[in-house]
């Protein structure tokens, strides 16, 4: 679940934080600043140590981000290999812990800090979660072969041997994976994987031939032809191997109280109890509710909720959904300029495509290419409707020309694509790499709401339903993630809250429950946005608040992706602590 960010310090918040630590003779102060420079060298240096050993151990994630001799590599999933990586990340925990407080300075306590936080992200991932033992999801991302056919990084010649090298790999990890699983699994994660190993092995089957037909080198493509057959063997077995334990499928997909509340706060460091959580989801999806009855009353008077969405869904983008979003983009990008709302760093643009098969688990993604690569493109994926759903199913799947505007706007502009512009940039390169979950999805999420308070669409309730049609979606994750994993809450209801309070279409709402199983932190969209929401109003209250927006957009992009709360440390002082907005945020009682 990691992605690719920045980390910088801006030079303002930097003296801010200095300015509240406590002050001490001049001799100590000196004596401290030495001892304090040579710790945070000390610290750099476990830094970079560590991100050559993981990529040594996660060698898809260091090909993604640019470090290309890691080429055509997989991960040793075997039980041995599972194991080493995570006394490694043990090992490596003890190593940054015994970097103490009083031996950094402000920046070498965040940096600190920071590292522990992703380490304690993959452990719960590694360890507790038990996802390497039931969960596909847990490998399907490092099987993805994207990079090598649509990432122009080198001549086609030389990627197509690095996928030859990754096919090659591939039967061999997929027996591991196999191997892993603890029977019987449940039956969302036996769906998942039936329709990404089947997707993968009937995109290497109709697919893979041409991209690289061009390829004149006949000792490649005979290498070519012998990889593409195993591989899609490798991968139509998985698919029928997974298949043939449906009949034993369970039910059992929940984490349980106790775990769910050790994935917020070994991933996100959020500790607040999960009773408040519930409510402030509720209240949020409240919120979003009652503003869609007030626009729907000026869009559609007199009809159902149900109705007013299915109304503007029926507007759909001209050409289809890619061709919609290719022309939504431009747009999208004058109107930060024209607005004023956040630093367009650089003249980079992102591409539109269809999803391949074998990744369209949800609607829209983006793939942006990592630090270490230059001049690339990035891609906006959107999936195409399961061909398998009824023709009425399908229709209503292709999102309305208004919701798609701000799945635009949470993809590229200002979303994914512009927060790569800013982390890309940064100095440090450890904050380019990681970036958590909340802070990814949570600014993605946040801009949509904020482009609408800033008038996109001509703030009309078209435009409205748009931006609430996300915002419900997201509210109803968020109740469903606790409620799936914590509540005992069935994939069926959660399929009907879906339809009923996210207005979503009967294929969307499924889809969406059976993410909640297997994807149990995709509350962090809502949870992102909210703490993202106050940190803004309680930065911006004494800088001139609205007006501050593009300062606040700007600075808290400089932070890479760290856990929010400590970037909430970092903007304002004192300690790392999770804050929602405060109209989302139920009053505790005395």
């Amino acid at each position: 679940m990691q992605t690719l960010h920045a980390l910088t310090l801006t030079a303002c918040i930097t003296a801010a934080l200095a300015a509240c630590q406590p002050h001490a003779a001049a001799p100590d102060a000196t004596a401290t600043t030495a001892t304090g420079a040579r710790q945070n060298t000390a610290l750099e240096t476990a830094v970079n140590a560590f991100i050559d050993g993981y990529f040594q151990r996660n060698p898809v994630f260091a090909a993604n981000a640019g470090k290309h001799e890691y080429d055509g590599k997989l991960p040793d999933y075997s039980p041995a290999g599972l194991k080493a990586n995570a006394d490694w990340l043990h090992a490596q925990r003890a190593a940054f812990a015994a970097f103490t407080d009083a031996q950094l300075d402000a920046q070498g306590r965040f940096h600190r800090d920071y590292a522990l936080a992703v380490i304690d992200g993959a452990l719960f991932w590694l360890e507790d979660s038990g996802f390497a033992y039931n969960n596909p999801s847990f490998y399907t991302g490092d099987l993805s072969p994207s990079m090598y056919l649509t990432r122009p990084y080198a001549p086609l010649a030389q990627r197509m041997d690095a996928f030859i090298r990754y096919q090659e790999a591939l039967p061999k990890a997929i027996e591991q994976i196999k191997a892993n699983f603890k029977l019987p699994l449940p039956a969302s994660y036996i769906d998942l994987g039936v329709d990404a190993f089947a997707g993968y092995a009937s995109f290497f089957a109709s697919d893979v031939p041409s991209i690289f037909a061009e390829v004149k080198d006949s000792t490649l493509q005979t290498r070519l032809t012998a990889s593409n057959a195993a591989a899609i063997k490798a991968t139509q077995a998985m698919a029928d191997w997974l298949k043939a334990q449906r009949p034993q499928a369970t039910q059992n997909f929940a984490l349980g109280a106790e775990k769910f509340a050790k994935m917020l706060y070994a991933t996100e460091r959020v500790d607040i109890p999960l009773d408040q959580l519930k409510a402030a989801a509720e209240a949020d999806l409240a919120r979003n509710l009652a503003a869609l009855k007030s626009a729907c009353e000026q869009y559609a008077a007199g009809k159902t909720l149900q109705q007013c969405v299915a109304k503007e869904a029926a507007d759909k983008p001209s050409g289809g959904a890619v061709e919609g979003a290719r022309a939504q983009l431009a747009t999208l990008r004058q109107f930060i300029l024209d607005k004023d709302l956040v630093t367009i760093p650089g003249p980079e643009q992102a591409k539109v495509e269809e999803a391949p098969p074998f990744n369209r688990w949800n609607f829209a993604y983006i793939e942006i290419p990592g630090p270490y690569e230059k001049n690339l493109p990035s891609v906006y994926y959107i999936a195409p409707p399961d061909p398998k759903w009824t023709k009425a199913e399908q229709d209503a799947y292709v999102p309305g020309k208004d919701v798609l505007l701000f799945t635009s706007s949470h993809e590229v502009w200002p979303g994914h694509f512009l927060q790569f512009l800013h982390s890309n940039r940064s100095d440090w390169r450890f904050g380019q790499l990681f970036v958590g979950y909340a802070f990814a999805e949570g600014w993605a999420h946040y801009t949509e709401e904020m482009m609408f308070d800033a008038g996109l669409g001509d703030a009309s309730p078209e435009a409205h339903i748009g931006q609430l049609s996300e915002a419900l979606l997201r509210d109803v994750r968020f109740v469903s993630a606790i409620g799936l994993h914590t509540g005992g809450m069935s994939m069926a209801e959660s399929e009907t809250m879906f339809r009923e309070k996210g207005l979503q279409d009967p294929g969307n709402a499924r889809q969406q429950a059976a993410r909640g199983t297997y994807d149990p932190a995709y509350l962090n969209y809502t949870l992102g946005k909210l703490m993202i929401m106050q940190l803004r109003d309680d930065w911006t209250r004494d800088k001139g608040g609205r007006t501050a927006w593009k300062q606040f957009h700007d600075a808290f992009l400089g932070f890479g992706g760290p856990p929010i709360p400590l970037v909430r440390a970092q903007m304002l002082g004192g300690k790392a602590e999770a804050k929602l907005w405060s109209a989302a945020m139920p009053a505790v009682p005395n």
